[in-house]
């Protein structure tokens, strides 16, 4: 891959520092045709007559920090005890106090994106993954625009060479082959760790201001491993319809996927931008496959029986395995490099079971001296930051204990945890390349590239 010289680097961050933000919103679009480029069918049918491009170190490195840099902490103000206001507590939900580039539910940063150019594949740093002393330092790189600096101390080699997935349905849908992770396109995959926030948003609705109950609509509507904790049994979860406090496990999990959903969401409109800024061309697109992706980056794998994902029971179970129809269906349940964990989910293998896992998730925000709520409050942005953190409360035992219950509910009955996608999920991607103006010359307006764009010629 090119870079740029020194004096090129300074002016690429000046010209992103400066570059309009109603600008960049007024002529974000989805440009796809790169330099060498052929699209296929159609009255835009066109061959591009210029050779592949790769995008510069420093392009790179602003889109991925307009993807997910880090900026510092984030503010937390919330009401982490219920005061004088019934049911209006709550704060503790947080799980961190480090911030970046994009919102993020429950500050669980759930999103690592994995960059893919002609030379490799590399996964960006989450903040949770930086010890919280290089926060600080992280942050000022960001300030002062020394965004390459800040790239190459943040991605983790994990591919030599381009990968992706095969150009064929259900990978990659028709309309997209011509088009995605091409020769000199630099491709970015959000992809989601969904079971970190799943138990964040259980202990939360298990505890006293959401006293939420389960209910498990995948098998007969039977509660999903908290009966003994429903109020109607002396317990403290509501299992009254009236108060609306009953969660089917699909809402719980479908809620959560919605709002990582989002997190994704904000990464793609933040490239899209930065794309504008840099007057590059680029696309998001549907990448959603149970487990295409995952096996492409080298993930750890693990085949489940499909009746075991389904929760079939005994007679269905047969009938499959008779037909020979019982597929194994390859779930993501982590990734490792030379040695190192990189993604590591809270989930068997890398626990023993959903107990461990829940309270090793419980002991990273609570743990003395370790914990994001009891490290002596340095890594946050309030000025007394130990005393705030004395008063965060921690979640109740019953919570804890109705949450271990759930989770291991689900992980016994469907052979992974969250149940419908095992920990892994992606859906979007976002491709940057250098444009083709001869393209849209042939086929567009003027005014289809903005002044940006076509200076690049």
């Amino acid at each position: 891959m090119s870079t740029t010289t020194t004096g090129t680097t300074r002016s690429l961050a000046e010209s992103v520092q400066s570059y309009p933000l109603l600008d960049a919103l007024v002529n974000r679009r989805s440009r796809r045709f790169g330099r060498g480029f052929t699209l296929n069918g159609g009255p835009l049918a066109y061959e591009s007559q210029r050779d592949p491009e790769p995008l510069t170190i420093e392009e790179e490195a602003a889109l991925a920090f307009a993807a997910c840099g880090i900026t510092g902490f984030n503010l937390a103000d919330v009401p982490y005890q219920t005061g004088d206001v019934p049911e209006a507590g709550g704060g503790n939900m947080w799980t961190q106090f480090l911030g970046r580039t994009v919102p993020s539910p429950d500050a669980v940063s759930a999103v690592a994106v994995f960059v893919i150019n002609d030379d490799g594949a590399w996964m960006l740093k989450r903040p949770q993954d930086y010890e919280r002393d290089e926060i600080a330092g992280l942050a000022e790189s960001a300030r002062t625009g020394n965004l390459a600096d800040l790239y190459e101390r943040s991605r983790v080699r994990v591919a030599d060479g381009r990968v992706g997935v095969p150009r064929e349905f259900s990978y990659t849908l028709p309309v997209n082959k011509w088009s995605t992770n091409q020769p000199g396109s630099t491709y970015f995959l959000p992809i989601a760790e969904q079971s970190e926030f799943m138990i964040n948003v259980l202990l939360t609705a298990f505890d006293d201001e959401w006293a939420a109950f389960t209910l498990d609509d995948r098998n007969m509507f039977r509660p999903a491993g908290v009966g003994k904790y429903a109020r109607s049994k002396g317990g403290h979860l509501n299992d009254d319809p009236a108060d609306q406090r009953i969660m089917p496990v699909t809402h719980c999990e479908t809620l959560c996927y919605e709002l990582l959903a989002v997190e994704t969401g904000a990464i793609i409109q933040n490239l899209g931008l930065m794309t504008q800024a840099l007057g590059l061309g680029g696309f998001p697109h549907f990448v959603s496959h149970p487990f295409g992706w995952y096996q492409a980056l080298g993930f750890r794998m693990q085949d489940i029986p499909t009746s075991k994902v389904s929760a079939l029971g005994p007679l269905m179970k047969l009938g499959l395995k008779a037909m020979k129809r019982d597929l194994p269906m390859p779930t993501a349940v982590g990734l490792e490099r030379g040695g190192e964990v990189l993604l590591k989910p809270y989930c068997p293998p890398y626990y023993r079971c959903m107990q461990d896992a829940v309270l090793a998730f419980v002991e990273s925000k609570y743990g003395e001296g370790t914990g994001t709520f009891r490290d002596g409050g340095a890594a946050t942005a309030w000025r007394d930051g130990e005393t705030v953190q004395r008063g965060i409360p921690r979640p109740s035992d019953k919570a804890i204990q109705a949450t271990i219950d759930f989770c291991e509910y689900i992980y016994a009955r469907h052979g992974r945890f969250p149940a419908a996608n095992g920990p892994f999920r992606t859906t979007v991607a976002y491709q940057a390349h250098e444009l083709d103006p001869d393209f849209y010359e042939r086929f567009y307006r003027e005014d289809a590239l903005s002044e940006t764009q076509r200076a690049r010629g």
